[in-house]
């Protein structure tokens, strides 16, 4: 199959091209983003292969479509960014990456946690300079605390064997309770509970039109004041207007972000010499208790491998004519 493969990066290359080795696709690799802009450099292809950030709305698949294109393989797990009801309009199979390396991204939330609780980015910059004062340095013990995690699929439950591992008591809620969790002693509450007894709370929910700004005024009103607000899921699962208020009056004490609901523009890519104009974002920079890396979560040599092979795999059971576990529809998501 020919793919055309956007947003690349010199990773993404070097793991997507091993990982064809076997299959012998024949990839071809665009920095641009996929969009409505962009979609006619995927003329004299068969697929198209995208990642978060790349905006596959109705006017970019009827491009594709018209092209020929009859496959969007994306290279991550969420599909937020794919009008998939548009894809099934004009005849296009959509597959993802529903898992690679859920410890990655909980790894990553807990060195998030970390790193608050324990002020490292501070007092790293500090010695540096020769200043070995404690003085705004101090945390508390994990052990003992009540940990909520909201949403626990795979990555989810890894979170939460690492969280209990801490001796943290660990709450979850999920419309679809993970057993495994359960034999973790991990217990079930509603949503409202969380937010009420947590003094950690992490998301690991999917962005869908029901979770968009689960995070808002109303649910930040019901935490505990000085609450730590993890995000490595979806940017827009939070109110960043709402969260900014709450940073204001300490309701959050601690916020820590791998995502950002308008990183589109932003992550990924070098923006060192340039002015950032995201007025929101950079009020966010402002705060002494706010780290915010740039969607690295799944950043990992044994998820990128993960990724490279389940992408490609995808790719060759479409071109096969086999059923692929990895297809999603409009019509799946509505049962």
């Amino acid at each position: 199959m020919r793919v055309a493969i956007f947003g690349a990066k010199d990773y993404d290359r070097e793991f997507l091209a091993k990982a064809n080795q076997p299959h012998g696709h024949a990839l071809a690799f665009f920095d641009a983003h996929l969009g409505a802009a962009t979609a006619g450099l995927a003329k004299g292809f068969d697929a198209v292969c995208a990642f978060v950030n790349d905006e596959l709305g109705d006017d970019c698949l009827a491009e594709l479509a018209a092209l020929g294109i009859h496959t969007v393989a994306l290279r991550c797990a969420g599909f937020n960014n794919v009008d998939l009801d548009a894809a099934a309009a004009h005849d296009i199979t959509v597959v993802r990456v529903p898992r690679y390396s859920p410890e990655g991204v909980a790894e990553h939330a807990v060195a998030l946690i970390l790193a608050l609780n324990r002020k490292i980015y501070r007092s790293y910059n500090r010695v540096r300079e020769g200043n070995f004062s404690l003085e705004g340095l101090l945390g508390f013990n994990l052990h003992g605390k009540t940990v909520g995690v909201i949403g626990t699929g795979n990555i989810g439950e890894a979170f939460c064997r690492i969280m209990s591992g801490f001796g943290c008591t660990v709450i979850a809620a999920d419309p679809f309770p993970n057993e495994r969790c359960t034999r973790l002693g991990v217990e079930y509450t509603e949503l409202d509970a969380l937010l009420t007894r947590a003094d950690i709370i992490s998301l690991h929910c999917p962005l869908t039109p029901d979770t968009h700004h689960l995070i808002d005024d109303r649910a930040l009103a019901k935490m505990k004041p000085g609450v730590m607000l993890i995000n490595t899921s979806r940017g827009a699962l939070v109110d960043t207007v709402a969260v900014i208020a709450a940073l204001k009056t300490m309701r959050i004490g601690y916020l820590g972000l791998d995502v950002y609901e308008e990183e589109g523009d932003m992550f990924f890519e070098d923006l060192s010499g340039k002015i950032i104009t995201d007025d929101v974002f950079s009020r966010l920079l402002t705060f002494p208790n706010v780290l915010i890396t740039g969607h690295q979560g799944f950043f990992s040599a044994e998820a990128l491998a993960s990724i490279a092979a389940t992408t490609l795999q995808n790719l060759s059971d479409v071109e096969q004519g086999k059923a692929c576990k990895n297809e999603i529809s409009a019509a799946q998501l509505r049962g």
